[in-house]
């Protein structure tokens, strides 16, 4: 009995083992970088699905055949989290030495199809000293340019004029998880003017899932983005301010809508001169200087905070919870950017999104009226300038963020003032 159990335990000991080294030979070892050929393959980040390693950069250079173009999606992404991407990030390139940057990637927000315009794509992965995360797995294959179908789209636009317009337009709405990509160039001394004729992109009011992103020059760069548009009204005409523009429509994996056609033309220099762009639904921030007497006459005020959350709400324009993660002294305010925690009134602030993490610019109109510090939680009540800025004054509300103070805030949210 014992000598047919031993013998019954060892043939399942056999298999379990055959097993298992048929699964580990299934499973790809992924390494850092390298240079990948043929119609197809997976790519992951080093270590995959494990934490990847810090303090790395891994290049992949991916060719397909001659005459095609490269086609990515990521299957899986979870790097660390910030709104501009600056810690770890997955940068993915047309082309394999300055080619057009296609996006850069944080966080576990996954985009859609990205297409090369040749039969080149570099994928590029650095990570800090500190990790979070399983990194990125992503797939590519060949595809012909002109079968671009239902889901690609983008390239590079350089006639004096054009068109361009979502996939299935006009027929059907536009697919879900697709990224497009139009990269405008102009000869140097002229700039592009950007109009849309028909506009639907699916409603959000941050635009936080479906959206067309416009930026100055040829890459993705938030400090560069001119808007930032969804819904169902065509956007005012946008204007570049040198002779290269890069749209980027981004569709997530659930709604979708009609999608829009847009046209693009060059124009001389001097045509800027005398026109006027429209607002646009998020204007970049400038910063316009606060009146030297209004400023020190407001910043001699005792700075001691006034009233109660109750009290100060339905005075003020916005109130949001967040952290501070930039605060820069210019004269005498201080110009700080805000991660957004939670909206409790929005007004007419301008509010930023990357990937799932929002952000606001405010101007500290007094240095150390309310004082704030970086890396902190501040509740956040003030007044919204022309241009969306968020100002804050020592006759306004601010003060240190504690959960505690989530319930009654979201009471006041309710609030009719």
């Amino acid at each position: 009995m014992w000598r047919v159990c031993g013998v019954v335990c060892a043939w399942c000991l056999a298999v379990f083992a055959q097993v298992c080294s048929a699964q580990s030979q299934r499973r790809p070892s992924f390494t850092c970088g390298g240079n990948i050929t043929g119609q197809s393959g997976i790519i992951g980040s080093q270590g995959y699905p494990g934490v990847y390693p810090p303090n790395t950069k891994c290049v992949w250079r991916i060719t397909v055949p001659e005459g095609k173009v490269v086609v990515l999606s990521f299957r899986f992404l979870d790097l660390e989290n910030d709104s501009l991407c600056r810690y770890d990030y997955v940068d993915v390139h047309s082309g394999h030495a300055n080619g057009q940057r296609l996006g850069r990637f944080c966080g576990t927000f996954k985009p859609g199809a990205l297409v090369s315009t040749s039969n080149k794509m570099t994928l590029q992965m650095v990570s800090d000293a500190n990790t979070a995360g399983s990194g990125f797995l992503s797939v590519y294959s060949a595809a012909q340019p002109h079968e671009r179908g239902d889901r690609y789209c983008g390239g590079r636009l350089n006639k004096p004029s054009g068109t361009f317009k979502t996939p299935n337009w006009p027929d059907r709405d536009y697919p879900a998880g697709v990224t497009c990509s139009w990269h405008i160039v102009a000869p140097k001394n002229q700039i592009i003017e950007v109009k849309f004729e028909k506009f639907d992109v699916e409603r959000d009011n941050y635009c936080r899932y479906d959206h067309v992103s416009i930026f100055n020059g040829g890459e993705i760069n938030d400090a560069r983005r001119i808007g930032k548009y969804c819904g169902d009204s065509p956007p005012a005409p946008v204007f570049s301010e040198g002779n290269q523009l890069l749209i980027q429509f981004l569709s997530d994996l659930s709604l979708t809508a009609d999608g829009f056609i847009g046209h693009y033309k060059f124009r001389s220099k001097t045509f800027s001169a005398t026109t006027t762009a429209p607002p646009t639904t998020t204007q970049p921030i400038t910063t316009r200087p606060i009146p030297l007497k209004y400023s020190v006459a407001l910043c001699r005020q005792k700075c001691k905070r006034r009233g109660t959350l109750e009290s100060n709400f339905c005075s003020s324009n916005f109130v949001i919870t967040g952290t501070v993660i930039s605060a820069v002294t210019r004269g005498g305010s201080v110009h700080a950017t805000v991660s957004i925690i939670n909206v409790y009134k929005e007004g007419n602030l301008a509010i930023q999104q990357a990937g799932k993490t929002m952000s606001t610019k405010m101007a500290i109109l007094c240095k150390k009226c309310p004082f704030v510090k970086r890396g902190l939680n501040y509740i956040f009540m003030g007044h919204v300038d022309e241009e969306g800025r968020g100002k804050v004054g020592p006759q306004h509300f601010v003060m240190a963020f504690k959960t505690k103070n989530q319930k009654a805030l979201s009471v006041l949210k309710n609030k009719r003032c």
